[in-house]
């Protein structure tokens, strides 16, 4: 009897402790909202997102935002990795928006948002920068800035190692990589991540090799999170070997493979334009 009890003891146990790690976290209302206001441009290798018309769903947002503060962080660390990331990707890019969507009465029109010179330029990323400072997100029982939830969970070494997450992340920039029209789920993020890595990888005004030189011109956000890459989950000892694993999104010619695959390129980061990605209405 004893033992029968201890047997049905380690059963409720196990039951109990799948379950945990299988729940799974529901955005259904940000995949909404993305399918509304969310537009894929350049054949889904860029998207605009209709911040006019997302500030009429404030209220959709505000609930998504509700939800996503209530989960704690005893129950998040029972999650499996996949579904803690999603979820992070998710909070990240929805509290992007609600940033945006919170200042962009005391910003400039859109027109202005390109930068006419240098100090215009250094101006205009001064500004974003400090935006991605402010503390307003609450989550998993902190109080937390678009900077701290990207690099103290997202990044932060030996969480998840996973340098993919640069062509997830919103962060509001156009020349930053597409925000996807759809929510990231745990259960998909694998295929998610990689078909984000792979369309940004594939889009010639960002990342390009040129056959002649050897210059393999890419976006600059691989200069800035470089140590991200070279960390990453497949171990690559530099740069250059991430882009040699990815080099049937980056070559157009059997000549331009033959060239990646034997590392025979340099590197060039393009300069980055920090315009927002809004949707510019039409009258």
């Amino acid at each position: 009897m004893n033992s029968f009890k201890h047997s049905l003891l380690i059963l409720l146990l196990w039951l109990t402790s799948s379950t945990v790690s299988a729940a799974r976290f529901d955005h259904a209302i940000w995949d909404d909202l993305l399918r509304q206001h969310v537009y894929m441009v350049n054949q889904g290798k860029a998207s605009v997102v209709d911040y006019f018309n997302f500030s009429a769903h404030r209220g959709q947002l505000s609930s998504y935002l509700s939800q996503l503060s209530q989960i704690k962080k005893s129950e998040f660390s029972n999650w499996d990795k996949s579904e803690q990331l999603a979820f992070l990707i998710n909070a990240y890019n929805a509290f992007t928006i609600d940033m945006i969507l919170r200042t962009q009465s005391t910003l400039p029109p859109v027109r202005y948002y390109k930068p006419r010179n240098l100090r215009d330029k250094l101006q205009l990323i001064s500004q974003i920068k400090n935006q991605q400072k402010i503390i307003f997100i609450p989550l998993l029982g902190e109080m937390l800035s678009l900077s701290e939830l990207e690099d103290d969970f997202i990044r932060r070494p030996g969480n998840y190692d996973e340098p993919r997450i640069h062509f997830a992340l919103n962060r509001a920039s156009i020349d930053y990589p597409a925000l996807r029209n759809r929510a990231y789920s745990g259960i998909d993020l694998e295929q998610q991540l990689e078909s984000a890595t792979r369309t940004f990888l594939s889009d010639r005004s960002r990342n390009r090799l040129d056959e002649v030189t050897g210059k393999l011109e890419v976006s600059e956000i691989f200069d800035w999170y470089e140590r991200d890459f070279e960390r990453g989950w497949q171990g690559w000892p530099n740069l250059s070997q991430f882009f040699t694993q990815y080099r049937d999104s980056l070559a157009d010619t059997a000549h331009a493979k033959e060239l990646l695959t034997t590392d025979n390129f340099y590197i060039r980061f393009l300069e980055f334009n920090w315009i927002l990605n809004e949707k510019l209405r039409t009258r």
